[in-house]
C-alpha cells in the first residue's frame, strides 16, 4: 500500500468524528479517506462506481483502517441520490463534522468536441454537486453546533491558460466563487469552509484514463507536482489549523500573482513550447502500484 505521507503518525485529531468524502474511491478522494481514518475518524465514501468502490474495500479488507471506512454508491450530480447519501451518513453516525466535496467528471476536450452534454456533466457534477451537498449538510451542521465543509478547486479555476477544458475550467471558478462567498457569510459561526486548490496531481484517473499528458502547456514538465498524498496531508493540516484556503503545492499564490500582473504575457510564456512532454499519469511515489481506482493508459516516463 502507498505510503501516506506526510502526516502519517497516528494523531488521535480526528477521533470520534464523521467525515463524508464525494469521488472518494479513487485518487485525492482515496487518500484523504484513508488519512482521515488512519487518524481517528470515521469516513463515508460516496462515489458513481460500484466497482471502484468494490476495488477499495478490498485494497484495505484485513487492515486496521477497514473498520474506519464505510462505501456507498451516490451519483452527486443528481441531487436526491446526494441528499440520500448524506441523509444516510447521519442516521448512521448520528452526526456528520466534515464534509469533502471533492468529485468531478473529467473531460479535456475543446469547445467544438466537447458535447453539450459532457459541459453540463461538468456542471452538475463539480459546481451544482457542490451546492446540493452544502445545502444538505449545512443545517445539520448548525444544528450540532460544529461542522467543517471542505471544497475542491483547482489552479485551473483562477488562472485561464490553454490546455484545461473551457467546461472544467469553469465549473472550478464557479466553485472557487461560491466558496469564497459562502466562507464570508459563515464567518464567526460554528461552521468552517475550507477552499483547496490543487495544481497538476499525478497518479490519478484524471491523467491515468481521462486526460492526456500532452493537454498540458509545455511549463508543466518544469513546474513542481503534487501526489494525492501530499494533498491529503495538507488538506489534513489545513483542517487541524482552520486555514481557509489550500493551495497545493504552495508556489501556486505566486503563479496567481504572476497571472493577475499580465494575464496575457502569462498565458503566452506558458505556451512556450507547445505541449508537455511529461507523463503525470505515473507517480514516482507508487511505482508499478497504482491507486486503486485508476487504470494506466500510457507507459511511465519523465520527460519524453
Amino acid at each position: 500500500m502507498t505510503p501516506l505521507s506526510p502526516m502519517t503518525t497516528r494523531s488521535g485529531a480526528l477521533t470520534g468524528k464523521t467525515c463524508l468524502i464525494t469521488g472518494g474511491a479513487g485518487g485525492i478522494g482515496w487518500a484523504m479517506a484513508r488519512l482521515f481514518a488512519l487518524h481517528g475518524a470515521h469516513v463515508h465514501i460516496a462515489d458513481i462506481s460500484e466497482q471502484a468502490l468494490g476495488r477499495a474495500a478490498a485494497h484495505l479488507s484485513g487492515t486496521p483502517l477497514a473498520s474506519r471506512l464505510r462505501y456507498h454508491q451516490a451519483d452527486v450530480s443528481d441531487r436526491a441520490s446526494y441528499e440520500a447519501c448524506i441523509t444516510a451518513v447521519h442516521k448512521q453516525a448520528d452526526r456528520l463534522d466534515i464534509l469533502v466535496n471533492n468529485a468531478a467528471y473529467v473531460r479535456w476536450d475543446d469547445v467544438e468536441q466537447m458535447t453539450v452534454e459532457e459541459a453540463e456533466r461538468s456542471m452538475r457534477t463539480g459546481y451544482d454537486a457542490m451546492v446540493y451537498g452544502v445545502k444538505s449538510a449545512l443545517p445539520l451542521m448548525r444544528s450540532a453546533g460544529r461542522g467543517h465543509i471542505v471544497n475542491m478547486g483547482s489552479a485551473a479555476g483562477i488562472v485561464f491558460a490553454k490546455g484545461p477544458s473551457a467546461a472544467y475550467a469553469a465549473s472550478k471558478a464557479a466553485i472557487e466563487a461560491y466558496t469564497q462567498i459562502l466562507r464570508l457569510e459563515l464567518k464567526g459561526s460554528s461552521v468552517c469552509v475550507t477552499l483547496v486548490r490543487p495544481s497538476t496531481v499525478v497518479g490519478t484517473d484524471f491523467f491515468c484514463k481521462n486526460v492526456v499528458s500532452s493537454r498540458m502547456p509545455r511549463i508543466a514538465d518544469f513546474l513542481p507536482t503534487s501526489t494525492p498524498e501530499q494533498v491529503a496531508a495538507a488538506v489534513l493540516r489545513g483542517l487541524l489549523q482552520g486555514r481557509e484556503v489550500i493551495d497545493v503545492p504552495r508556489y501556486l499564490p505566486l503563479i496567481y500573482r504572476c497571472y493577475t500582473t499580465a494575464p496575457e504575457l502569462f498565458k503566452k510564456l506558458a505556451a512556450l513550447g507547445g505541449s508537455a512532454r511529461r507523463d503525470f499519469a505515473y507517480n514516482p511515489e507508487r511505482g508499478a502500484e497504482q491507486d486503486p481506482g485508476s487504470t494506466r493508459r500510457s507507459r511511465p516516463g519523465g520527460l519524453l
